[in-house]
């Protein structure tokens, strides 16, 4: 079977039913929101579907935010939110949804590449959710989104880990596919195309002025259970569990994507 192509950005306009079914609408969706949630309780004085107070809108950019499913939310409780991205498919799902949860009026929706969004602006949040991994110079477009950030304001950003890829791989006995590095998924498949080491993006950030919050793994475990119907028997378990060790030494790093919220320094 053909390899993914990893000398172009990923647009995604042939796979977003598949994401709406395989990724947000199920336990791995739920596991992901799950942390974002607890992250953003933890550290920051905002939260999806909880109403902010007076003089407290923040504005928002979500680059390649896809469907929304984090960024709408804060819409809904009152936020300025601008959601990009390149697949026009993904952002007819997210228009949807902005109808449903009723936050069109806090919404701004552009088609357009990270690379190209918001010239010029700043925000109090900015979003970088599975997004770097896709590209094919990750880094330079960090550099762009982190630029984007106000003094003061938080940078949000999830990847996909490197270290998780080696390690599942480890467990499959895919010996020979770890000596080559090669991390290259078939043709159509959601593996991406620029895993990223968690220290190597932390410290990229540390240097460009940001302070880390916090270090959070998503799926720190679930996806090594190889078994499908095990790892599915036990779900509020398996979400209790992973919430419990996602900051957790050694566990956080083989997290299969790693969140970071990191604040730029004033």
């Amino acid at each position: 079977m053909a390899k993914q192509e990893n000398h172009l950005d990923r647009n995604f306009d042939d796979l977003a039913e598949r994401f709406d079914r395989n990724i947000y609408g199920g336990l791995k969706g739920a596991i992901r929101l799950a942390v974002l949630n607890r992250d953003f309780a933890d550290f920051l004085p905002i939260a999806p579907y909880v109403p902010m107070s007076p003089q407290g809108q923040m504005t928002i950019l979500d680059a390649g935010g896809g469907q929304g499913h984090f960024s709408l939310p804060l819409a809904a409780a009152g936020h300025r939110v601008l959601l990009s991205d390149i697949s026009a498919n993904m952002l007819a799902r997210a228009r949807d949804r902005a109808q449903h949860l009723g936050c069109e009026q806090n919404v701004t929706m552009q088609q357009v590449a990270a690379q190209e969004v918001a010239p010029g602006e700043r925000f109090d949040i900015v979003l970088c959710h599975a997004l770097l991994e896709w590209v094919v110079e990750p880094m330079p477009l960090l550099d762009q989104l982190l630029s984007k950030v106000k003094p003061g304001g938080t940078a949000s950003l999830i990847f996909y880990n490197q270290h998780g890829l080696v390690y599942k791989n480890l467990l499959r006995a895919n010996y020979k596919k770890v000596q080559r590095r090669d991390y290259l998924a078939q043709r159509g498949s959601l593996t991406p195309i620029n895993p990223l080491q968690p220290e190597v993006v932390r410290e990229h950030c540390r240097e460009r002025g940001f302070t880390l919050l916090c270090s959070s793994g998503i799926r720190v475990f679930c996806d090594y259970i190889l078994d499908p119907e095990r790892r599915q028997r036990d779900p509020d378990s398996v979400l209790e569990l992973e919430l419990a060790h996602s900051r957790q030494a050694p566990f956080a790093d083989l997290g299969r994507y790693i969140h970071l919220l990191l604040r730029r320094n004033s």
